[in-house]
C-alpha cells in the first residue's frame, strides 16, 4: 500500500492514536484541481486529517466533511472520507500565490485566513453531528487539536506536512492525531506531552523514511503500543453522469425551461474532480419531461 492508515492504542487503552502516509492521494488532488503549492498543502493537509477522522467512524455508509471558512483568498476547502480510508476535497480557489511565511515555508495560514472550521458526521440518524469552532492559526493541525478539545472533549494532539518538490508535485503528505481516553493517568499523559514536544515535524520524519507504525513508535514507544490495523488510502470520487442528471432534476423547472430553451448542450464539472460531464439538447429536453 502506497498511502494507508494505521489505527493503534497504548498505555492500556487510555491512549487512541491514527497515522498516515499520503502522497499518492494527495498529488492525485493537486493534479485533478491543478492547485498551486501553498493551495496543494493546504488541500493536502486538509486529506490526511480527513481520511484519519473518516476512520475513526464505525459504520459502512458513515460520512465524514471536514471544512474550513476564512477570510483568506483560498475562502474555503470542504474535505469528505468515509469509514473505510476513502478522500476527496476540493479547494475554492486553487491558484493562490502567496510569499513564504515569517519562517520561509507555504503560508497555508495566509491562504487560509481567520474563520471557522467545521466538521460534519453523517452517521445514519436523523440529524447530522455538527461542531464549529473558531480557526486558531489556519494551519489546519492546530486548529483540529482545538476543535477536538472543544467541541468533542477529546484532548489531542494533531500533527500535519506536506512536502512540495521543487517541480511543484507532492514529495511528502502525511500526519497522526493521538487522543487522550478519560481513564488517561497524569504520567501517561506527562511523558505523551514530553514525546510531542521532542519530535521533529512530520515532513522531516517522512523524509527520514518514517511509515505511519513508525512515527507511532516515535511517539508511543515504550507505551505499549499496540498497532490495530492497517487501511488502505485513496483519493476517490464516487461522482457519475448518473448523479449529476439526478441532481438536475433537483434544480427548479424554470430553471431547468431556461436551460432548454438556450437550445446548447452544458457541460457541468464535479467539484471534487473535476471531472466534466456533458448534456446534449435532447437530454436535457428529457429531464425536463420527467420533472413533471
Amino acid at each position: 500500500m502506497e498511502d494507508y492508515i494505521v489505527r493503534a492504542t497504548a498505555a492500556d487503552g487510555a491512549v487512541r492514536a491514527f497515522a498516515i502516509t499520503a502522497k499518492g492521494l494527495c498529488e492525485q488532488a493537486r493534479l485533478h484541481h491543478t492547485t498551486s503549492p501553498v493551495v496543494t498543502a493546504a488541500l493536502g493537509r486538509m486529506l490526511c486529517a480527513g481520511a484519519m477522522m473518516g476512520v475513526m467512524m464505525k459504520g459502512e455508509d458513515d460520512l465524514l466533511t471536514l471544512q474550513v471558512m476564512g477570510s483568506g483568498p483560498v475562502k474555503q476547502i470542504t474535505v469528505t472520507a468515509d469509514s473505510a480510508g476513502h478522500v476527496k476535497g476540493y479547494p475554492n480557489v486553487p491558484d493562490v500565490e502567496l510569499p513564504p511565511n515569517k519562517l520561509g515555508k507555504l503560508d497555508v495560514g495566509g491562504a487560509i485566513g481567520v474563520g471557522l472550521l467545521r466538521v460534519i458526521k453523517d452517521l445514519g440518524m436523523k440529524e447530522p453531528y455538527v461542531g464549529t469552532t473558531e480557526l486558531q492559526t489556519g494551519e489546519i493541525a492546530e486548529d483540529l487539536t482545538y476543535y477536538f478539545a472543544s467541541s468533542e472533549q477529546v484532548p489531542s494532539s494533531v500533527g500535519l506536512g506536506v512536502l512540495i518538490d521543487t517541480d511543484c508535485s507532492v514529495r511528502q503528505a502525511g500526519g497522526f492525531i493521538i487522543q487522550l481516553m478519560p481513564q488517561a493517568e497524569d504520567a501517561v499523559i506527562e511523558k505523551l506531552e514530553q514525546r510531542i514536544k521532542s519530535i521533529s515535524s512530520v515532513t522531516e520524519m517522512l523524509e527520514k523514511g518514517y511509515t505511519p507504525e513508525k512515527i507511532l513508535e516515535d511517539l508511543l514507544g515504550g507505551m505499549g503500543l499496540e498497532i490495530n490495523d492497517r487501511l488502505e488510502a485513496s483519493f476517490l470520487c464516487n461522482c457519475s453522469k448518473e448523479r449529476i442528471q439526478r441532481a438536475l432534476m433537483t434544480i427548479d423547472k424554470k430553471d431547468m425551461q431556461g436551460i432548454v430553451d438556450d437550445n446548447e448542450p452544458i457541460e457541468i464539472k464535479c467539484q471534487f474532480c473535476n471531472t466534466a460531464y456533458q448534456f446534449d439538447v435532447a437530454t436535457l429536453q428529457e429531464i425536463l419531461a420527467q420533472m413533471g
